[in-house]
């Protein structure tokens, strides 16, 4: 099973010795192991002994099993045993349901406390609890650093957001592109434009410390890109796309043209109007201001302008280039908060 093969790497990562078993008289699995040992099938009349054994003559410490019929019989027969060895690893069958539990609780608590956002547009209805579970699970499978707080403020905006474009600058491996798309989908928004150079040079943050800039080296950035396509093309219906183009130079494509080609998601053509713009570029002051200046204007009235990380431990970038927007337009702003690290604005 897949998840022996991430234990096996995560026991190797940390030095812990590891033997794999299998009661298959060959196992496509058994060369990834530096050891190995053949067991009977747990319903053979022969295993108890057989597992006994092996414990006594391999100085086995802990046992881990992904499967659910095996850790069962496992959990009670070690019992039995008196046996000083345990599972490490809890139920397979809660480790399973815990991320769609999570979502469902999560789904919950989103109903029962919703943002009261003052603004004059009216709100659509809210999502079933159904729909709301899906959103936080799928986009939680997905790795990235939009938090489950966040999501249920995506939602909320999204419900009093006017019809046109969404678009995001730095999409990274696609989790927030994903909220955004869904999102847009299910509030018949518009189509989802994410924007990101996916290349190592503008990613530079300048921040204070240089801590995040350390890390820099170990990303790869074409296979970002990769695991960007693998997460949003199961969900694409001709309504997401990217431009792999510094901010800048992607908002004089918008402006000129509509379509927008990928070889991964085809052909895909915007209305040129945004009506959700999500800024969580570079964070570097110049960097920041660039993407506020260069997208703002295409923000339409009703839309919502989301400043990601105006609230950032490690520089000040995004929140002056916030700043700066809020103290210039206060007659085209209709609502303002900050929820998590986020400024959310919406354009009268």
């Amino acid at each position: 099973m897949p998840r022996s093969l991430d234990y096996l790497a995560r026991c190797q990562r940390d030095g812990q010795a590891v033997i794999g078993s299998s009661s298959l008289a060959y196992d496509v699995s058994k060369p990834a192991y530096p050891e190995w040992a053949v067991l009977p099938y747990v319903n053979d009349p022969g295993f108890p002994q057989a597992l006994q054994e092996l414990i006594a003559h391999r100085g086995v410490a802990g046992i881990y099993t992904p499967n659910p019929v095996v850790w069962s019989y496992l959990h009670d027969l070690l019992k039995d045993m008196d046996s000083p060895v345990k599972l490490v690893n809890a139920s397979p069958v809660h480790d399973e349901m815990s991320g769609y539990r999570a979502a469902t609780a999560h789904a919950r608590k989103t109903q029962a406390t919703p943002l009261p956002i003052a603004t004059h547009a009216g709100g659509k209805a809210p999502l079933a609890e159904l729909q709301l579970a899906a959103l936080f699970r799928h986009g939680n499978i997905i790795p990235g650093m939009c938090d489950d707080e966040k999501i249920s403020a995506l939602y909320e905006i999204a419900r009093h957001c006017t019809r046109g474009d969404v678009v995001e600058i730095g999409s990274a491996w696609g989790k927030s592109a994903f909220i955004l798309a869904r999102l847009a989908r299910l509030y018949e928004i518009g189509k989802t434009l994410c924007i990101d150079p996916w290349q190592s040079e503008y990613v530079t943050q300048n921040d204070d410390g240089g801590l995040v800039d350390n890390c820099i080296h170990q990303y790869d950035y074409d296979e970002a890109l990769r695991v960007f396509e693998i997460n949003l093309l199961p969900y694409s219906a001709n309504d997401i796309n990217y431009l792999r183009l510094p901010s800048v130079d992607a908002e004089q494509h918008y402006r000129q043209r509509r379509p927008v080609h990928s070889p991964s998601f085809g052909t895909t053509t915007y209305a040129g109007k945004v009506a959700l713009l999500h800024i969580d570029g570079n964070h570097a002051y110049a960097a920041a201001l660039a993407d506020v200046t260069a997208w703002a204007g295409h923000v339409v009235s009703g839309g919502w302008i989301i400043i990601d990380d105006y609230i950032w431990p490690y520089g000040d970038g995004p929140q002056r280039a916030g700043d700066e927007f809020l103290n210039g337009n206060k007659d085209r702003i209709s609502c303002a908060f900050v929820m998590g690290t986020a400024l959310f604005l919406q354009l009268q």
